[in-house]
């Protein structure tokens, strides 16, 4: 009896992660899809690259039960310069998100890092460059409480740009 007991529990653990497992990620065609997509369709503005911008942005975002953004906010970010191409990237992700359990509207956490790809061999003026943007940038943050619901957190998206020389 206690083997059988013993089995069934087994038997019910197993199924339970393996349904844990088949969930399905909210962006159509997955998270390495979803990471690509935002790569290619984040374009980093002359700004970002004359300024040598570097940080974090974190978005919250809501989407319909036909994946349509309804609407953005700006969680943090260490500069507002850095908030525009991730705004203009999440535009082009209309209807490409899967709202899980049929719900009306589903909210997101997304969390972005962009900077610059090194060069080879530092300078004195890059790195007064980099300096200046952090001792200057003007940090977006939320004073207030902002109800997170049942938001699902997604993984951080890293984006590079090449520094022009």
């Amino acid at each position: 009896m206690k083997k059988i007991l013993f089995i069934a529990i087994a038997l019910f653990l197993c199924a339970h992660c393996m349904a844990q497992e088949q969930l399905a990620f909210p962006f159509q065609g997955g998270k390495e899809v979803m990471t690509r997509f935002f790569k290619d369709s984040l374009v980093v503005s002359p700004a970002i690259v004359q300024k040598k911008a570097a940080g974090l942005a974190i978005f919250k975002f809501t989407a319909d039960e036909k994946g349509a953004i309804r609407k953005i906010i700006i969680y943090y970010a260490d500069d507002l310069l850095l908030t525009q191409p991730i705004i203009e990237a999440l535009k082009k992700s209309n209807y490409k998100w899967i709202i899980p359990d049929h719900e009306k509207f589903h909210d997101f956490i997304l969390p972005f890092t962009i900077g610059f790809n090194s060069p080879a061999v530092g300078n004195a003026a890059l790195q007064k460059a980099v300096y200046n943007f952090y001792t200057h940038r003007k940090p977006v943050l939320t004073y207030n409480q902002v109800p997170l619901d049942m938001a699902t957190l997604l993984p951080t998206v890293v984006v590079n740009y090449d520094l022009v020389p």
